[in-house]
């Protein structure tokens, strides 16, 4: 089997959540370039819909779907509307996901389980309404959206670590049991991308740190990078698309750290 890569995704479908913002809207926006049809799937459909228009403006393909990523019906329902609409679903990128910044002993279970239940589960049920249509079709390739902090810990984060870890998990059993059907995982780690997620925590650590914000910028999200530079989504995209492409099952399982050296595997 070739290992020769390509960039187009010419007559492929993709199904990327949390697409109305973000990386996901970068990753559908790369994605529609490379020429495959693309459903934007967020909690927000206006903001999908508003992606999905344009990309068609600009001669691509897509459209936006209304997704809860906890609530299993409505994922089923927005996998199946996709494939009717385009006839296929070809990659998942499951990328919908939340941040709320607290100390371990003043973390409200509410707020734990609510951020468990986007990561995890949501990774879960559109994983699994995808592989009703992958492993009959005996093909497909389904992305993570994980972190750095699927690799490391950091103060604040316990919730959000905790889901970025097991996802590295949901991947690899993936990537056993899709083998037999042409069906592969990756796990995509960003360092700190500056999205509004990002942005919003800027403040709120600096209050919880007792630090200025330039501080957090320099001395808690950028010191592990060798450059002191923030990853871009155009980074993380371009990875996507790459492993989106690739060939075969040389990488599936693994975990791709795209963050100017944080963390080197």
């Amino acid at each position: 089997m070739t290992t020769e890569v390509q960039t187009s995704l010419a007559g492929k479908v993709a199904l990327v959540t949390g697409a109305a913002s973000g990386l996901g809207k970068e990753i559908a926006e790369t994605y529609a370039k490379a020429g495959a049809a693309v459903g934007i799937a967020d909690l927000n459909l206006e903001g999908a819909n508003a992606v999905a228009e344009q990309i068609n403006a600009a001669g691509g393909k897509a459209f936006g779907i209304a997704m809860d990523v906890t609530d299993e019906a409505q994922v089923n329902k927005g996998v199946d509307d996709l494939v009717a609409h385009f006839g296929s679903l070809d990659i998942l990128v499951s990328n919908a996901g939340i941040q709320t910044i607290e100390s371990i002993d003043k973390f409200e279970f509410a707020k734990w389980k609510k951020m468990l239940a986007i990561h995890l589960d949501g990774a879960f049920l559109t994983t699994k309404a995808a592989l009703q249509h992958m492993y009959k079709a005996k093909k497909g390739v389904v992305i993570y959206m994980g972190s750095v902090h699927s690799h490391e810990a950091s103060k604040l984060k316990a919730p959000y670590v905790t889901a970025k870890h097991g996802l590295l998990g949901l991947a690899r059993v993936l990537a056993k049991e899709g083998a037999s059907h042409n069906v592969r995982s990756h796990v995509i780690c960003p360092g700190f991308v500056r999205t509004p997620i990002v942005e919003k925590q800027i403040p709120e650590q600096a209050k919880e740190l007792g630090i200025t914000e330039e501080e957090v910028v320099k001395n808690v999200m950028l010191a592990g990078t060798v450059d002191g530079e923030f990853t871009t989504p155009q980074d993380i995209a371009q990875t996507a698309l790459f492993l989106a492409a690739f060939p075969n099952n040389a990488l599936t399982g693994q975990s791709v750290v795209v963050s100017h050296g944080w963390f080197m595997q």
